[in-house]
C-alpha cells in the first residue's frame, strides 16, 4: 500500500471519529438545544489550540450486541490546548454516541488527561453530557466511575478543576463534578441528581420533574451543588474561559499580575455613604466590593446560594485575590449552616492555589434556632474557623459595621492568624449586640427601675458609646489601623504586597480533620 492510501486511509478514520455517533444523531442533540462535544471544545479552547488524544479507540465489550455497535473514540473527546493562552486539559462526553454512556476505555481516556494534567500542572476540564454508566458493561462501567473518583481525589488542590455539566448527570456520574473545584451548569439543559423523578415517585411517592428535581437553578439555588447557572453554553463557556484567567496553573504557582490600568491609589468617595447611620438598616455589600477592586470587575461564585455570604474573585492592583463577604442584605448578614459551608470551602479553594483572602466583615452573629441548632450549626461553623486557621495565604479583612461574638472570631479574625484586619470607623466589635447585652448586664438594674424601658434605652446608648467602636478592640491589637473607608482600596493593595513573601508552615502531619 502506498504511503497516499495509507493517509487517505488515516483521514478516513479521522472524519469518522469526528463525525461521533453520525449525522442523525447529531441532529437529535441540536434539535434538544444542545450543542455537540467537538463544538463545546470548541467554545473552551483558544482557536486552532486544541489536541486530540486517543480519536481510534474503541470499547471491548462483545455483549447484548455490543460487537457490532462500535464508534471511533466511543463516547468522549479527550486532549489539551490552550485556553487564555495558557496550557488547558479537558474531556467532553458525547451524548450522539451511546447517550454519552461512561465505558471502560471511555474512562481510561478521562483518566490519561488527568495524569497529563496533573504531571504537567496545567487546569483540568470536564464537560459532562451523559446517559450515566453503561449498562452493557456492568461492574466494568462502575469500577470506571471510581477510577475517575480516585483521580479527580487524588489531584484536588494539585490544579484546578472545573466541571461543566450541559446535559443529564445522573447516579454516581454527580461524584466526580462534586470533587471538582467548581461546577458549571446550563439551564434547561444541565441536570444533576442521584436519582431520576420515576425513581423517586417509586419509593417516596413524590412528583417531581427532572428540571425541578436537578436542573441548574435548583443545584445553584437550593443545594448549592452548581457554583454557576449560567442561560447558554455561549455564556457558559465565556465564564469558565474567565474563571481559569484568575487561577494560577497549579498549586506551585501563584496567581499572574496583570496591569489593568486602575490607579492603585484610587480614592472612592462613595464609600463614605455605603453603610447607614442606622445600626440595622441593610446594605448591599457588592457595593463597598465593586468600588474597591480593580475596574469594578468582580466574579461572583455561588451568586445563587447562601445569599448571606458573598464570595468570588477579584484584582487588586492587578493581583487576583479571594473576597468573601457578609450580605447584610440578606439574614442581615448572618452565618448560617450554608453560609458556613460556602465560605468554608471557598477559602480552602484559594489557599490550594496561593490566592490571597480579602474579607469585608459585617456579621452580627451565628444564626440562632431549634432548625440551626438540629442540623449541625456548630458542625458546619466550625467547618470556617477551621479553614481560615489552617489557610496560610495571605489573608485581610475590613471591618465595616457589625463584628459580634463568635462570628466575628470566624471572619478572618487575628486569632485566627488573620495577617492584617482594618475597620472603619463605623465598625462595632463587641461580645454581642448592645441591645442583647444591656438585657444581660444589666437585667437586674432595668427590672428595679421605675422606667425600665426609658433606664434600658440609656444602657444602651451607653453600651454603643463606650464599646460599640472599634478602638477598644484597636487598643488591644486585635485591629492593626481605624482606616478612612475612601482609602480601603491603597491600604489593601499595600497589605497585600507587603506580604507577598509570606512564608507559614502548619505542624507535620498527614492531613488536618476537618468537621466534615
Amino acid at each position: 500500500m502506498e504511503i497516499e492510501e495509507k493517509l487517505a486511509e488515516l483521514n478516513k478514520l479521522r472524519e469518522e471519529a469526528k463525525a461521533g455517533g453520525g449525522p442523525k444523531r447529531i441532529e437529535a442533540q441540536h434539535a434538544k438545544g444542545k450543542l455537540t462535544a467537538r463544538e463545546r471544545i470548541a467554545l473552551l479552547f483558544d482557536p486552532g489550540t486544541f489536541q486530540e488524544i486517543d480519536p481510534f479507540v474503541i470499547h471491548r465489550c462483545t455483549d447484548f450486541g455490543m460487537a457490532e455497535t462500535r464508534f471511533l473514540g466511543d463516547s468522549v473527546v479527550t486532549g489539551y490546548g490552550k485556553v487564555n493562552n495558557r496550557l488547558t486539559f479537558a474531556f467532553s462526553q458525547d451524548f450522539t454516541v451511546l447517550g454519552g454512556s461512561l465505558s471502560e476505555v471511555a474512562s481510561q481516556k478521562i483518566c490519561q488527561v488527568m495524569d497529563l494534567s496533573a504531571m504537567n500542572g496545567a487546569p483540568f476540564v470536564g464537560i459532562l453530557d451523559s446517559g450515566g454508566a453503561r449498562i452493557q458493561e456492568g461492574a466494568d462501567s462502575l469500577t470506571a466511575y471510581g477510577n475517575i473518583f480516585t483521580h479527580n481525589t487524588l489531584y484536588s488542590g494539585t490544579v484546578p478543576q472545573i466541571s461543566v455539566i450541559v446535559g443529564p448527570t445522573a447516579g454516581g456520574a454527580v461524584y466526580s463534578p462534586a470533587i471538582t473545584d467548581f461546577v458549571f451548569m446550563v439551564k434547561g439543559i444541565g441536570q444533576s441528581y442521584i436519582t431520576g423523578s420515576e425513581v423517586v415517585k417509586s419509593v417516596t411517592g413524590e412528583e417531581v420533574t427532572l428540571e425541578e428535581l436537578g436542573g441548574a437553578l435548583v443545584n445553584a439555588t437550593k443545594s448549592g451543588n452548581a457554583h454557576f447557572a449560567l442561560d447558554s453554553e455561549e455564556e457558559c463557556f465565556r465564564l469558565v474561559r474567565k474563571l481559569l484567567g484568575f487561577l494560577p496553573q497549579s498549586y506551585k504557582e501563584t496567581p499572574s499580575v496583570i496591569n489593568t490600568g486602575d490607579d492603585p491609589n484610587r480614592i472612592s468617595e462613595e464609600l463614605l455613604h455605603i453603610v447607614p447611620l442606622e445600626h440595622t438598616k441593610p446594605y448591599n455589600m457588592r457595593q463597598i466590593i465593586t468600588k474597591v477592586v480593580d475596574n469594578g470587575d468582580f466574579l461572583e461564585v455561588h451568586g445563587r446560594f447562601a445569599r448571606n455570604f458573598v464570595v468570588g474573585f477579584a484584582r487588586l492592583g492587578g493581583r487576583s485575590i479571594g473576597i468573601l463577604a457578609n450580605q447584610p442584605m440578606h439574614l442581615a448578614g448572618v452565618l448560617d449552616i450554608d453560609a458556613s459551608d460556602k465560605a468554608a470551602r471557598f477559602v480552602r479553594t484559594c489557599d490550594c492555589f496561593n490566592i490571597p483572602l480579602v474579607t469585608f466583615v459585617d456579621v452580627p452573629g451565628y444564626m440562632p434556632g431549634t432548625d440551626q441548632e438540629f442540623r449541625g450549626i456548630i458542625r458546619h461553623g466550625a467547618k470556617l474557623l477551621f479553614a481560615y486557621s489552617e489557610a496560610t495565604v495571605p489573608k485581610v479583612s475590613i471591618i465595616t459595621r457589625k463584628a459580634y461574638g463568635g462570628a466575628y472570631v470566624a471572619m478572618s479574625s487575628k486569632s485566627l492568624r488573620g495577617d492584617i484586619c482594618y475597620a472603619w470607623p463605623t465598625a462595632e466589635i463587641a461580645v454581642m449586640g448592645p441591645e442583647g447585652a444591656v438585657n444581660i448586664v444589666f437585667r437586674n438594674e432595668i427590672s428595679k427601675s421605675e422606667n425600665p424601658a426609658e433606664t434600658r434605652q440609656r444602657l444602651i446608648q451607653g453600651y454603643r458609646d463606650k464599646f460599640a467602636n472599634p478602638y477598644v478592640a484597636a487598643a488591644r491589637g486585635y485591629i492593626d489601623d481605624v482606616i478612612d473607608p475612601r482609602t480601603t482600596r491603597s491600604k489593601v493593595i499595600r497589605a497585600l504586597e507587603m506580604l507577598q513573601g509570606k512564608e507559614v508552615k502548619n505542624p507535620p502531619k498527614k492531613h488536618g480533620n476537618i468537621p466534615l
